[in-house]
């Protein structure tokens, strides 16, 4: 099968979605005869070599924006050259007597780009997409003051039923994989041929199994966060969360991360008499992250507006269980078998009823580990990279049938 991959960034010395693209392209590399088409960065080891498996064609990345890291993760400036060279490269191979059974245009995940495999007859996916997600409007208060590039997301909704590019980008798809369930609602008014929901995230592995014997009378129970630090991660709710259990003061709370949104958290635990409970790391390396997951017992992420969760898989990946929100993507990747999904309400009753979450689990080690353990199988069961390409390919295979038919 000769598989066309489209992804702007690709770069397995890279974090986010680049890593996450290489991981795709890597495992994808050794089942089917493999053609990436991506900008590469000259400062880094160049793709070809971190993919010998695969046919690799890229363009150098522009500079340009590349020191504004959010607002190039949010706008993504250098989008439109990646589809004008894909389309002249497309175009030109094509004329030349090249052919792919079909195409996929991996990322960006974020549901907001028009792609260029629109103007060619191949048949091709999209995805797995993500985002588009809203803050609740009981949270909207406490968000606080943001970059004016992202209040443009609120301009999603919009275009999902009025741009016609983009609706043309993701009706015309065979499948358009979302990351979670939730984005085949939030993507209704466009007559999608099929949706799939495929989580992007994957393993190449399972580390060693923690031995966690641990108790509030043998030490105490160590929550942990990890995450960016804005509003939505979570990590306010989690140390208010605290101050409904000072009956439990050998329940602690470790955050991982930096931004403005951990400072605001810092001044609340003082505010309301937990400070000595909750240790702020700040940015640590990945390394130090990894030792968290071994150190800790549960992992507290109540993020309410979390399109995918890589850290939730990262600490499930780890066997700790998992307290999350019942919204956005780490509601399917959390079920009752590993974790405690909390309904998001209102500042004051989630905290709250985070708080229930931490105690219940505080106080039952057996639960703890059932948990943590049902996790850990959870990932290894879906996420292995060779199993993730195992079932894209089977999702390939079923366009072409189809297309036969």
């Amino acid at each position: 099968m000769r598989v066309l991959l489209l992804s702007p960034h690709c770069d397995g010395t890279d974090v986010g979605e680049a890593f996450v693209a290489f991981k795709w392209a890597e495992a994808l590399s050794r089942i089917v005869d493999l053609t990436v088409l991506s900008f590469q960065n000259p400062e880094r080891k160049p793709l070809a070599e971190q993919l010998p498996e695969a046919r690799v064609v890229v363009w150098d990345e522009p500079r340009t924006f590349k020191r504004f890291e959010r607002f190039n993760a949010m706008l993504n400036p250098m989008y439109p050259r990646f589809c004008s060279h894909v389309r002249k490269w497309l175009k030109d191979a094509l004329k030349q007597g090249e052919y792919f059974d079909i195409a996929h245009q991996l990322m960006p995940q974020a549901a907001r780009y028009s792609i260029p495999l629109r103007h060619f007859d191949i048949p091709y996916v999209i995805g797995p997409l993500g985002g588009a997600l809203q803050t609740p409007s009981a949270f909207q208060s406490e968000e606080g003051a943001s970059p004016w590039f992202t209040k443009l997301r609120r301009l999603d909704h919009w275009r999902f039923r009025n741009d016609p590019w983009l609706r043309r980008s993701y009706s015309q798809a065979d499948i358009l994989f979302g990351v979670a369930p939730y984005m085949q609602e939030l993507l209704s008014s466009i007559p999608l041929k099929r949706f799939e929901p495929l989580l992007e995230l994957g393993i190449d592995d399972l580390p060693p199994e923690v031995d966690r014997r641990n108790s509030l009378s043998s030490g105490g129970v160590k929550l942990l966060h990890v995450g960016r630090g804005v509003r939505t991660k979570g990590l306010r709710d989690a140390v208010r969360a605290l101050a409904h259990l000072k009956h439990m003061p050998n329940v602690t709370l470790t955050s991982a991360g930096t931004g403005a949104e951990v400072e605001l958290c810092r001044a609340e635990a003082m505010r309301i008499g937990v400070a000595d409970r909750v240790e702020f790391l700040g940015r640590i390396p990945r390394a130090e992250v990894e030792k968290l997951y071994q150190t800790h017992d549960v992992f507290v992420f109540p993020s309410f507006r979390e399109p995918a969760g890589n850290v939730v898989y990262e600490a499930m990946r780890w066997g700790l269980p998992i307290i999350a929100a019942m919204r956005g993507g780490p509601a399917w990747i959390v079920d009752d078998t590993c974790g405690i999904r909390i309904p998001v309400t209102d500042p004051a009753q989630f905290s709250a009823d985070i708080a229930e979450a931490i105690s219940h689990l505080a106080r039952n080690d057996s639960l703890r580990k059932n948990l943590g353990a049902a996790g850990r199988k959870k990932v290894f069961e879906e996420g292995l990279w060779k199993r993730k390409a195992d079932i894209l390919i089977r999702q390939y295979q079923s366009v072409l049938e189809r297309g036969a038919g």
